[in-house]
């Protein structure tokens, strides 16, 4: 899953402005050219995109830096760019230069290292994410959908279940995954929903990602004393001082960041969706595995709340795609626009079909060796949430026309902030 895509821009603009004595604080906008994948009619990706997929494999945004960007919008183009890890790079802390709203102690985590590094700190977590032990949490997932469920009952008849239910569930899930305990959680997870926001520029998206990084780190040196019974504190008892704080910082904060607000819309937006059609729902509710299985997969295919993937930097010169790529050029892939493609999805792959067999495996978690590490997690958490939500409440319907739902208008993970329902 995953995870910080705004960091790039704002990383590349420093270097950018620095070369020229620009203050960063003044570079608050996205530039124009790179706002079509993050941008949404209603639920679906700009008509733009398809369009680019259909016509270029590779296609170049004119943005005012002093590199060169490729967008990849093909399913099989997206695939082959993310399995080719000797030839690309993900790791960006080389273009901080150590001060303004984020530093290179900002980055870290799986998804902005390189092997070997990123294999050593993948090897200390993949563990945790097995089938396995991640079974160990089913109960405690039920708990906390319930209980989620319980305060959406006593707010009704008509509430807001984005806030009380989807940021809920995954939020408390992830805290309780890592052994985290905030008093003001609700600031943590403001910060969270902050750093994939684009609507105000890289700047500030920076400020979330550095002040909630201040949370992981004090929860980490408190653990290092005593340690905890979640995540952070199982590592240190495994790895004690061979993973630095900042190592560890850095796993956690991609955990936390990779599975909480992206689960958090696919609830909101898988609902929205199966209470378009009343066979939908019932599907969900009818307690057959495989179906659920089947409407689950479809969902995260459609939605790709992911909307574009780890940015990958050229190592060397190359030929892809037809075009000549140089040492350095980035690429940005469009996984909602790659999840659209016929050639994974086959038949009017526009349309939200719960009975869909794909060609393929989708990209909503990526691919390679970045994919992301809690797609268990997330699909566990959707398969106990939406059964559980839809049969306690049968005749749940929206509390407004979804067309006047606001969604989120630029963000690298899309969702939305509010989803009032009646039942």
């Amino acid at each position: 899953m995953k995870r910080i895509r705004s960091r790039v821009l704002s990383a590349v603009a420093r270097r950018y402005v620095a070369k020229r004595g620009i203050d960063l604080a003044s570079f608050s906008a996205i530039p124009e050219p790179t706002k079509a994948p993050l941008q949404r009619i209603g639920m679906d990706p700009l008509p733009r995109m398809r369009q680019i997929r259909e016509s270029e494999p590779l296609h170049r945004l004119d943005l005012p830096f002093d590199f060169t960007a490729y967008l990849v919008t093909g399913y099989e183009e997206a695939r082959e760019v993310m399995s080719a890890r000797d030839a690309f790079s993900t790791d960006i802390r080389h273009l901080f230069s150590g001060s303004g709203p984020a530093t290179s102690d900002d980055i870290g985590g799986l998804g902005f290292t390189d092997p070997p590094v990123h294999t050593r700190l993948r090897k200390i977590i993949t563990p945790e994410f097995t089938m396995r032990r991640l079974a160990r949490l089913e109960p405690l997932i039920e708990g906390i959908v319930d209980r989620a469920l319980d305060d959406l009952a006593a707010a009704g008849p008509e509430a807001d279940l984005a806030q009380l239910v989807a940021f809920p569930i995954p939020f408390n899930t992830i805290c309780a995954l890592l052994g985290l305990d905030y008093d003001d959680t609700q600031a943590f997870a403001r910060l969270g929903s902050a750093r994939f926001d684009a609507t105000h520029g890289g700047a500030a998206a920076f400020g979330a990602v550095s002040a909630q990084r201040e949370f992981l780190f004090e929860a980490v040196a408190r653990q290092r004393k005593d340690p905890g019974p979640g995540l952070i504190g199982q590592i240190i008892r495994d790895e004690g001082d061979t993973i630095s704080d900042h190592d560890l910082a850095g796993l956690a904060d991609g955990v936390f960041t990779g599975g909480y607000e992206t689960t958090a819309g696919m609830i909101a937006l898988s609902t929205i969706m199966l209470l378009r059609d009343p066979e939908w729902a019932a599907m969900v509710r009818s307690g057959d595995r495989e179906t659920l299985d089947r409407v689950v997969e479809e969902l995260l295919r459609y939605f790709s709340v992911v909307q574009v993937a780890f940015p990958r930097f050229a190592k060397h010169d190359m030929e892809l795609f037809g075009r000549q790529i140089k040492a350095g050029d980035v690429l940005l892939m469009s996984l909602s626009t790659a999840n659209r493609d016929p050639r994974l999805a086959g038949d009017d792959p526009e349309t939200f079909d719960p009975l869909r067999i794909p060609r393929s495996g989708h990209l909503a978690f990526g691919h390679g060796i970045h994919r992301c590490i809690g797609a268990e997690l997330a699909r566990m958490e959707l398969r106990i949430a939406l059964p559980r939500l839809l049969t306690r409440f049968p005749d749940l319907r929206l509390a407004v026309p979804e067309s006047q739902l606001e969604f989120r208008q630029l963000s690298f993970v899309f969702g939305i902030e509010a989803l009032p329902v009646r039942f």
